[in-house]
């Protein structure tokens, strides 16, 4: 027989629901905790959503990004962007790279002076460098970005809630609603309380978290309504742990294996895709935690009409309601 690893048993049975005040509390905690945070901390928004200046360069030697961060550094300009940019229409001598630059004390555009710094700085390194094209994005073009990345959120979560309203319930659509709201409230006041760049690639990040978030819990929900069917006479309490217990197995697989990648490009990938390699990660604990302790608390308490009627012990069938009963107790 061929052994396999096993994270979880076959047959747990833990009640996720005993606890349910407890966790809606520490959730609730959390959730007032990064609004404040917001508020007084605010988010540190990099050049997308701030301003600045975007230098293309071209030079004859291959673009090191490396050293090229490294030689702007002693500048003190604060947040600094260096891609490299690929074109087949390139002559072989011909390696252009993209430097963004955070607007300087609120101001549209760098001074010239400052710009003949930085191409000062860069030649040290590389002199056949020079400008190609010089741009300034300013204050107004990064608001409508700021507006355009919220309104992206805001969308998706809408049709994500819709999804699951056409799919099952609407009980089911609010506690995904909230669920996926909470995720993206948590993720916001990490990153303003430990200040972590927030750019476009950030709302890339929420997004994807928002996308496994409720992948898994669909994948409960589903089972959930399997089980509503199959076993008819027990209460929503129990079939609610059943059901997270029988999709654990799945969800500790499906989230370990993506933390494995995760952890090695947020400890290797450098500083450019930090933050967003940061707020996946993040966002795969939130997200799971969520989907156990938000989204089902919030579908137990609203409750589910269940059409099959049972049988009370006078004999008059009455429909089964959701009760507290033990789930160490279930058969």
């Amino acid at each position: 027989m061929a052994w396999r690893l096993k994270l979880v048993p076959d047959d747990t049975r833990i009640d996720f629901l005993k606890y349910q005040r407890y966790t809606f509390g520490f959730s609730a905690f959390l959730v007032v905790a990064s609004v404040l945070i917001l508020f007084i901390n605010g988010l540190n928004f990099g050049i997308d959503f701030r301003g600045g200046t975007t230098i293309r360069t071209e030079a004859s030697q291959p673009v090191d990004v490396g050293a090229y961060r490294q030689a702007l550094t002693p500048l003190d300009l604060g947040d600094v962007a260096v891609t490299e940019v690929f074109d087949p229409g390139f002559r072989a001598d011909q390696n252009v790279a993209q430097i963004r630059i955070q607007a300087q004390d609120d101001t549209e555009a760098m001074s010239p002076a400052l710009i003949n710094e930085a191409l000062l700085a860069l030649q040290e390194h590389d002199p056949s460098l020079r400008f190609a094209q010089v741009e300034s994005v300013g204050p107004k073009v990064s608001g409508e970005l700021v507006w355009t990345a919220v309104l992206a959120v805001m969308a998706s979560l809408a049709a994500m809630s819709i999804y699951i309203w056409l799919r099952f319930e609407w009980q089911y659509a609010i506690g995904a609603f909230v669920s996926l709201a909470h995720d993206v409230i948590v993720t916001l006041g990490v990153f303003s309380l430990f200040q972590i760049r927030f750019d476009l690639t950030t709302i890339a990040a929420l997004l994807t978290i928002l996308g496994y978030s409720i992948n898994d819990t669909v994948v409960v929900f589903d089972r959930l309504r399997e089980n509503l069917i199959k076993f008819k006479s027990r209460t929503l309490y129990d079939l609610i742990n059943l059901s997270v217990n029988e999709t654990l197995s799945r969800t500790v697989m499906t989230s370990g294996t993506t933390l494995l990648a995760l952890i090695a490009l947020l400890v290797l990938g450098g500083d450019v895709i930090r933050g967003f390699v940061f707020a996946i990660t993040f966002g795969i604990f939130i997200g799971t935690y969520s989907s156990i302790y938000v989204a089902k608390n919030f579908v137990y308490w609203i409750g589910i009409n269940r059409d099959t009627p049972k049988l009370s012990e006078g004999g008059e069938k009455k429909k089964t309601r959701s009760g507290e009963t033990p789930f160490s107790e279930m058969p």
